[in-house]
């Protein structure tokens, strides 16, 4: 067993120690929503790293997490091999969406998580509104930490402005994605 004694607690959240924690990939989700005529499609990246990077003072901690564009997921063969393409994430010429935080402030109960979020090589500023779930143990005895976070940007603002114009005006596609993430972390030894 993975001794998870190590760290230093730190001062604002009971039983949260500083240290390394990286995403536990088969209990976290990278997800995002966005309109499509009247409905919402719902997608995933199925494959991502990252990790958390916890001091002593919670305010200090960084995270940093990395996803493989050409592993998104939406139920529907056809729609991601056009999300892949040049159209949208352009995959094959820009393979990873990066996130890297510049800044944690608790908000209440809550924090706000500040980073630049950088896809298609186009970096810009983004907040995740995070609620932190708790430290726990897994199975292999290693300290766990969870939280859901979630955002929402403007498509546009990366470049990814493709699009059908409809009747009256519409467009199939809207420009407002929320991301949403539910993640899982382990305390590295």
């Amino acid at each position: 067993m993975t001794d998870t004694t190590t760290g230093t607690p730190t001062a604002s959240i009971p039983g949260l120690v500083a240290g390394t924690y990286t995403l536990d990939t088969a209990h976290t989700e990278i997800g995002f929503t966005v309109r499509h005529l009247m409905t919402k499609v719902r997608g995933t990246f199925q494959e991502f790293s990252g990790e958390i990077v916890v001091q002593d003072t919670v305010e200090e901690s960084t995270a940093n997490v990395a996803v493989e564009l050409a592993s998104v997921h939406t139920r529907n063969a056809q729609r991601d091999g056009h999300l892949r393409s040049g159209d949208f994430f352009d995959a094959e010429n820009s393979p990873k969406m990066t996130f890297v935080s510049t800044g944690l402030k608790a908000e209440g109960e809550s924090y706000i998580l500040a980073g630049e979020l950088t896809i298609k090589d186009v970096s810009k500023p983004i907040e995740f509104a995070v609620e932190f779930l708790g430290v726990d143990q897994n199975a292999y005895g290693q300290k766990i930490i969870g939280f859901e976070a979630s955002a929402s940007i403007s498509r546009k603002d990366w470049g990814i402005d493709f699009n059908v114009p409809l009747e009256g005006g519409k467009l199939l596609i809207g420009d407002k994605v929320d991301i949403h993430l539910d993640v899982q972390a382990a305390l590295q030894a």
